[in-house]
């Protein structure tokens, strides 16, 4: 994995964290302006995920240096998916976080109002 695209999977966990913060402090207009963010992000990542990477030619002719770059890889591949598990857990609680929101909002459109028993 190149190393530039980890950078964005960070950058999305940061964006993704600091959501979490902002849902759980109930500014929702910030959660709104970081989810801009992240899309912004997810897209500079599909993009640069799509670019041809260059293999260093002495790489793959030296079995130590295929190898360490096979270990680099697989650590790449690690920190990934841990990433990965971090935004999902940070998404499932922003979800949770959000359902009473969007509940007032629904009703707030549809024209009801809350009463308080």
């Amino acid at each position: 994995m190149d190393p530039q695209l980890l950078t964005y999977y960070e950058a999305i966990e940061r964006a993704s964290a600091d959501m979490l913060t902002a849902a759980r402090a109930g500014n929702w207009d910030e959660v709104v302006k970081l989810e801009g963010a992240c899309v912004l992000l997810i897209s500079q990542l599909k993009n640069a995920a799509q670019e041809p990477r260059p293999v260093p030619a002495a790489a793959a002719a030296d079995r130590e240096g295929a190898r360490a770059a096979d270990t680099a890889e697989a650590e790449a591949t690690r920190a990934k998916s841990k990433i990965m598990q971090r935004i999902l857990v940070n998404d499932a609680e922003i979800r949770q976080l959000a359902e009473p929101w969007l509940h007032t909002l629904d009703d707030a459109l549809a024209g009801r109002r809350r009463t308080l028993h």
